[in-house]
């Protein structure tokens, strides 16, 4: 059992079936570190998608933060209620940055994290968070992958099946 797990956390349900994953690992007084990164782009993005301005720093800072905040205090109150020992870290910039700053200084024996399974234009556009967090080597790092479910492709009818 491990004695502090980091989770990072950005709203999506796939983010928090990584904390399932983390509490299956702490050990029973162990402590759970919920962190999210709020991040402003800093290039307008254009392609398959439709172009996305870059918010003011301000009304990032005064708008998704607090958002962002009253997110992560939810997730660890329900925490709080189950007897686990919750630290909550909000901060602005860029998620792979902030996740592993936050795992160095306090030390943790490991990070539990989901992937959104990306790829293609989307990974290039979006990048990797789980990639860049796993490159720094800052501590062992709990991938959950994407629970997407497989397509299963139907076998095309031919002569033989029809008749």
């Amino acid at each position: 059992m491990l004695n502090h797990v980091l989770v990072p956390l950005d709203g999506s349900p796939l983010a928090e079936d990584a904390l399932k994953h983390a509490l299956d690992v702490v050990a029973p007084n162990g402590k759970i570190t919920l962190v999210c990164a709020v991040e402003t782009p800093d290039m307008l993005v254009y392609g398959y998608y439709p172009a996305v301005t870059a918010p003011n720093y301000e009304t990032t800072k005064n708008e998704l933060l607090p958002y962002a905040k009253h997110y992560v205090e939810g997730v660890a109150k329900d925490l709080i209620k189950e007897g686990y020992a919750v630290r909550q870290e909000v901060k602005l910039g860029d998620a792979a940055t902030v996740i592993t700053d936050i795992a160095e200084k306090q030390h943790v024996d490991a990070i539990v994290m989901s992937t959104h399974g990306r790829s293609g234009i989307s990974r290039f556009l979006f990048g990797s968070v789980t990639s860049k967090v796993l490159e720094a080597k800052v501590c062992p790092v709990f991938v959950v992958p994407s629970k997407q479910p497989a397509k299963v492709q139907k076998p095309a009818k031919t002569a033989e099946t029809i008749n």
